[in-house]
């Protein structure tokens, strides 16, 4: 599908300039954040805000957008998989029914017409026989 834009080593990565190891780990998922993970959380937004250069905004526009990407895709892939599938099954299914009664309904007149010859023929040959 897309493959993994190369990135400068000079633009630094977003755990850099979050500076994670400032927020800690303490935190469950889901969990409400402390008034000072809060603030922190708010000054590195308004750092990057007034220190962050068009490029680094750029660099974190097109990172997000890779990633945001990713994952609709994939996910639309999966389902489209999903359903694909479904259809097809369906789609088989139905066809797989006319098919066997296509075939049942061909050998019922062949067997009809064997039979019907099989017994005109022995008519036939008794009726020689009589003469």
């Amino acid at each position: 599908m897309s493959q993994a834009p190369s990135f400068d080593a000079s633009i630094p990565v977003l755990t850099e300039v979050m500076k994670v190891d400032a927020l800690g780990d303490d935190l469950l998922p889901g969990e409400a954040a402390p008034p000072r993970r809060a603030e922190l959380a708010a000054q590195l937004e308004e750092d990057a805000i007034e220190n962050w250069t068009d490029a680094e905004w750029e660099a974190m526009e097109h990172r997000l957008s890779s990633r945001i990407m990713q994952r609709l895709l994939s996910r639309v892939d999966f389902v489209l998989e999903q359903r694909i599938k479904d259809s097809m099954a369906e789609v088989l299914n139905h066809a797989l029914r006319d098919l066997t009664n296509e075939v049942r309904v061909g050998l019922h007149d062949t067997i009809e017409k064997i039979v019907a010859r099989a017994v005109t023929q022995e008519l036939i040959h008794l009726q020689a026989r009589k003469k």
